[in-house]
């Protein structure tokens, strides 16, 4: 699984990286960052909270073996 994001949409608000800091990063005055590379399964749960509460549904999830999508609300 691994998570993209909608530059269009993102506004720096920085949720993402207080729930998965080791994820995600969002610098002063900018636009997510994400790590590159599949999200470790003891780091899920935050990753899934991080895309859950993105205030504007920037985030999504992207389940790569079934190519499956889910997006934040």
């Amino acid at each position: 699984m691994r998570v993209e994001v909608d530059l269009d949409l993102c506004q720096g608000h920085a949720m993402c990286e207080l729930e998965a800091p080791d994820i995600f990063r969002v610098p002063k005055r900018g636009q997510v960052e994400i790590a590159d590379g599949e999200i470790p399964d003891d780091m899920r749960a935050d990753v899934e909270r991080a895309v859950q509460y993105c205030p504007t549904a920037a985030l999504r999830l992207v389940n790569q073996r079934s190519a499956q999508t889910t997006e934040g609300d």
